[in-house]
């Protein structure tokens, strides 16, 4: 568990609107035959450079996915290593594509045991990540993925626990912890606990008490990663608390003149650096009065 608060950095501009990044599964892009994915990235590194699974890359190269969005960037190589990451980015920045590229590349698929927990609020959210888990692991034929929510038959959902246990697991809390408390669904193998949208299940007390009790339901040791498009500062702790040190707190609400004018202040050396939360962005200060930032 985090000792220390870092603020988020709160965005109040108003920014033109962007393509959406790879994986993010708020608005489907338009299908174009001759045209590549492309999202915000200021990035020119690739995907290769993450060291990801060959299968992976090879389903990110049929996505038309080419480089890394800024949280992508920022978020994956920590990821990757199992570290807690607790991230705050705009939407459209590709969040989901973190935790889905992170968990796939981890994985080692055991058969009849559950690996992977992603937790949303909605149903439609919970079937478009389970969407993109089959999509990124197109060439990973041995990774089964299941998606439960409530508005359909309880029975279902435990028939296919029982008879073709899925090593990921998509769902919204209420069903979940049914299954978890009729003992259908087993997460005493659980290696990585994920919350999508997490300040809209921890700011409800009933939902986030079904996130809690689920969450006892876990293995001690285990990755647990959180995103959100916002966090207040009540929720902040509260998201900490589920975790053991939070290792990388991405905060991702800069522009690109922001960055370009930290690296002109850093050339003529004026002013003094210091870190944002603990990620890899400077946030520049001038000695007198602090520099405004995004």
């Amino acid at each position: 568990m985090a000792d220390q608060e870092t603020d988020l950095l709160d965005y109040e501009e108003d920014e033109e609107p962007v393509e959406p990044a790879a994986g993010e599964t708020n608005e489907a892009p338009p299908v174009k035959k001759d045209v590549k994915g492309t999202y915000v990235s200021i990035h020119s590194s690739g995907f290769r450079d993450f060291l990801l699974k060959p299968e992976i890359l090879r389903s990110i190269v049929d996505c038309g996915f080419e480089h890394p969005s800024e949280v992508q960037h920022e978020c994956i190589p920590q990821a990757v290593l199992g570290m807690d990451i607790l991230g705050q980015a705009k939407s459209g920045m590709g969040k989901t594509a973190v935790f889905v590229l992170a968990t796939l590349q981890q994985i080692d698929p055991v058969d009849g045991q559950v690996s992977v927990l992603v937790m949303c609020h909605t149903r439609e959210l919970a079937y478009q990540i389970a969407k993109e888990y089959e999509r990124f692991s197109k060439y990973m034929p041995t990774v089964k993925v299941g998606v439960f929510f409530g508005g359909l038959n309880i029975q279902k959902d435990e028939e296919t626990l029982k008879s073709n246990c899925p090593h990921i697991v998509v769902g919204t809390p209420g069903r979940v912890l049914a299954l978890v408390r009729n003992k259908k669904l087993n997460l005493r193998n659980l290696k990585h606990f994920v919350l999508d949208e997490c300040d809209k299940m921890l700011e409800q007390l009933d939902m986030r008490r079904d996130v809690q009790e689920i969450f006892r339901n876990t293995p001690h040791e285990k990755q647990v990663m959180m995103f959100s498009a916002t966090l207040s500062k009540d929720i902040r702790p509260v998201c900490k608390k589920f975790m053991q040190d939070v290792i990388t707190e991405v905060f991702l609400l800069f522009l690109l003149r922001y960055i370009s004018t930290t690296i002109l202040v850093s050339y003529l050396g004026v002013g003094n650096f210091t870190w944002v939360g603990s990620t890899f962005c400077w946030a520049y200060h001038s000695t007198s009065e602090p520099h405004p930032v995004p």
